[in-house]
């Protein structure tokens, strides 16, 4: 990058460049043996073909080290040097050939004096040097005089680039009221320029603008405050900018400039405060108890952290009625009730309202205490209150059996207002239940409407509701309890009293049989009893009485020679009275029936009493008779249920079924492949008995193989034995009109005389005739007798049962 000074720069150089190139160009021409101790020069051996080097002379080249400038702008081709060699005798013999970076391009020589020239402009920013290598070979032929040697050409820096901030605008905090010195932020520039030469990359800093807030080291770039006590809430933004010059700062060196912004963070050197010195807040006095009734807030020119506050009520008096909590967001003090106001008791109220500084600093201490104070005035309003009772509940009495009308207790309310409205009295009664209790509207005296019974209900709960004259919607309610107190008007009688008590036969004269107690429905005020046995009743012989002064009583045996089921009666009476300590005393006269018996001991408790040993099982199984008799009618309930269930499957077990074979009988009859009797089947029996098979059970339970009547026997004289039998069967099924006819299953033997298509069965063959040995019949007879007796005994079961 080239600027104007840049190029004054160079002018002013360009004498001095010259005159170094000139005292350069005389040191040319020097052998290389004569300059190897001189720094700032390059040797080179020389090329030795000879075996023999010793007779050889010794050759080599001849220059300085090459520099250029950079940024040349000149008219003419910049000479940068000469190549030159011992070989050359002047007679432009030599030829010089150059090689390399930019060789040609930006570096052209003269082959044959060796001069060297830049043709371009230069920037050492983008390449600092250039290596090249040089040749010295023979014009005529072309042999190489000198060995191939490499050079160097290094460009020379001059102040072209300015400093520059490449990360630059920049951003920095430093906190308000900071001392004078505090650091704030370094900057830094950089130049391209060679650090190396010259001052053309040497930076000095300074503030062109932020002043007099803020200074920059010159040769750091550190940026630090100048002035104290900065107020971030007079002014929070700064805005620095910084200026970077190289050539030390001196006159025509570059320079470039960034901005620092800079932010004053807040601290809390800034007290809380109120607007105003005194505030006013209305309050209803029906305000709820623990609601908001108002807000009040201070200011704090801090921000975040340093600004929060709390608030507080600092006179004791308000603070018992009010309390004040800081809302974290809107930072204001919300203030609540803590008890209930009332405007007739007091119609204003003075808080002193304090608010302070959450996290005070210590370093701003001296500015004074970080918290502010006002005053707030609360003016109570008057709102039409309901009447007040002077109770919050009420707790009467009343004895039982008092009669309608009697006063129960008197409840009182008044209006709190300044009106002052006068008040009625009613007694709530939403569900509509019957009331015991009636209010005086006006004198809210309370009084029983009917006869109360304490063994029914003991305590009676109503509301009783007030309601102003003046405006009956200002309703208040309180509740009453009334206790309906006892008297004494249930007579005392003895526990378990219709339950025999059991004598043991061991029973000892003296020895208690048993301990009994008396029951009173009345409390225990009415309940202090004594026994005793009626002093017009003759004394018993077998027991007495002793009444053990804590309401018991025990019965004790009188007899010596104890008692004994086989000598003595079973059952024994003892008639006592028991009377309880009420006013006026009630008393009652009982019968106690005494059971003698065989017992044993119920070990079950220490007082335990005796039982009779047919009841000692149960005892130890921990049963009573009622839970004993309810097992056995459960049992027997099962037992009876299980009976007919198995009699119910008998009976359905005994029943034949209707149809004999596998097959529908319908089916049979249809589906049969001999031909039947033609017309004739058809008239034998009833056809539509076949729809209806129920109609034939009743038949079926008796039916046998020869029927129901008797039968003659099969052993029939004739030659066409088998026609006789089937025009048996038939007239049997003709006769029967119950069932379908299940016999002509056992007829298809037989076709009948009225087919016009013949038989077709073998059974109708004369030779089968003669194949029947009717001899065999005579092995039928002992079972034809039993067959007999069957039948004859069946018409006599038929005349026994003729419902069957």
């Amino acid at each position: 990058m080239r600027v104007p000074a840049a190029v004054a720069a160079v002018s002013r150089l360009c004498p001095l460049v010259i005159f170094l190139c000139v005292v350069s160009q005389s040191c040319y021409g020097t052998r290389v043996d004569l300059m190897s101790n001189r720094a700032q020069r390059n040797q080179t051996k020389l090329l030795d073909t000879d075996k023999d080097s010793h007779h050889r002379p010794k050759r080599g080249w001849i220059w300085n080290q090459f520099f250029v400038l950079e940024e040349h702008i000149g008219p003419e081709l910049q000479y940068v040097g000469k190549l030159h060699s011992n070989s050359d005798k002047g007679d432009g013999s030599v030829r010089y050939i150059l090689s390399g970076e930019g060789a040609g391009s930006i570096f052209i020589i003269d082959e044959t004096s060796g001069d060297i020239h830049a043709a371009k402009s230069l920037d050492r920013e983008r390449k600092s040097q250039y290596v090249l290598h040089a040749r010295a070979i023979d014009w005529r032929t072309n042999r190489s005089l000198e060995a191939e040697s490499e050079f160097i050409i290094k460009v020379q820096d001059v102040n072209d680039n300015a400093p520059t901030f490449p990360d630059g605008p920049f951003s920095a905090t430093v906190p308000e009221m900071s001392d004078i010195g505090t650091s704030v932020f370094q900057v830094t520039a950089s130049d391209a320029d060679d650090p190396t030469y010259g001052n053309s990359a040497k930076i000095v800093y300074s503030i062109l603008e932020g002043q007099p807030y803020f200074s920059v080291d010159p040769k750091t770039g550190i940026i630090r405050t100048a002035m104290s006590n900065m107020d971030r809430e007079t002014r929070n933004h700064y805005a620095v900018l910084i200026q970077a010059k190289d050539m030390a700062g001196s006159v025509g060196g570059l320079s470039g400039s960034t901005t620092v912004n800079i932010t004053l963070t807040d601290v809390n050197d800034n007290p809380p405060k109120f607007s105003q010195k005194s505030y006013q807040l209305y309050v209803p006095e029906l305000a709820p108890v623990g609601k908001a009734v108002g807000r009040i807030r201070a200011n704090d020119e801090d921000e975040g952290q340093n600004a929060e506050m709390t608030y507080s009520i600092s006179n004791a008096d308000a603070a018992a009625i009010f309390s004040i909590t800081t809302d974290a967001e809107s930072r204001e003090g919300i203030i609540s009730l803590k008890q209930p106001l009332n405007y007739e008791k007091r119609k204003v109220h003075t808080l002193n309202i304090e608010a302070s500084n959450t996290h005070p600093d210590s370093r701003f201490s001296h500015l004074g205490p970080f918290k502010d104070s006002t005053s707030l005035r609360v003016i109570v309003g008057d709102v039409d209150e309901p009447p007040v009772f002077s109770m919050d509940y009420y707790i009467m009495d009343v004895y039982e059996n008092s009669p309608a009308s009697t006063q129960v207790g008197t409840v009182t309310a008044v209006d709190p207002d300044s009106t002052n409205s006068a008040v009625r009295y009613f007694i709530e009664n939403e569900e509509e239940r019957p009331l015991y209790f009636t209010i005086g509207v006006n004198s809210g005296i309370i009084r029983t409407t009917q006869v109360l019974d304490r063994e029914d209900t003991a305590w009676h709960n109503i509301t009783v509701m007030a309601a102003e004259v003046d405006n009956p919607r200002m309703v208040s309610h309180v509740p009453v309890t009334i206790q309906v107190l006892d008297v004494n008007d249930n007579i005392p009688a003895i526990s378990g009293g219709n339950e025999a008590v059991v004598v043991c036969e061991s029973t000892k004269n003296g020895q208690v049989i048993q301990t009994i107690r008396a029951a009173d429905l009345d409390n225990f005020a009415n309940g202090k009893f004594s026994f005793y046995v009626p002093a017009d009743h003759p004394a018993n012989p077998n027991f007495t009485l002793k009444d053990n002064g804590d309401n018991t009583a025990s019965i004790v045996s009188r007899r010596s020679e104890g008692f004994s089921q086989d000598r003595d009666q079973e059952f024994f009476s003892l008639v006592l009275v028991v009377a309880d300590g009420g006013e006026p005393p009630l008393s009652s006269t009982a019968t106690l029936s005494l059971r003698v018996c065989v017992c044993q001991r119920n070990t079950r408790g220490r007082n335990s009493n005796s039982v009779c040993q047919a009841q000692a099982f149960l005892s130890t199984a921990g049963l009573s008779t009622g839970a004993f008799v309810a097992i056995l009618l459960c049992i027997v309930i099962l037992l009876a249920i299980v009976m007919l269930f198995t009699q119910l499957r008998n009976k359905k077990a005994s029943k034949e079924p209707l149809i004999l074979s596998e097959e529908d009988i319908r089916e049979n009859v249809v589906t049969y492949d001999d031909e039947g009797g033609g017309e004739e089947d058809t008239e034998a029996f009833d056809i539509a008995a076949l729809r209806n098979p129920k109609a034939s059970e009743p038949r079926r339970k008796y039916h046998t193989y020869l029927g129901c009547g008797p039968t003659p026997s099969l052993l029939l004289d004739g030659h066409d034995i088998i026609h006789q039998i089937i025009q048996q069967k038939v007239a049997q099924a003709d006769s029967d009109a119950r069932g379908p006819p299940y016999d002509s299953l056992q007829t298809y033997a037989y076709e009948g005389r009225g087919s016009l298509a013949g038989s077709v069965s073998s059974l109708g063959l004369t030779a089968a005739a003669s194949e029947l040995n009717y001899a065999d019949l005579e092995d039928w007879e002992p079972k034809r007798q039993i067959l007999e007796r069957i039948v004859e005994q069946q018409p006599a079961t038929s005349q026994a049962s003729p419902d069957t």
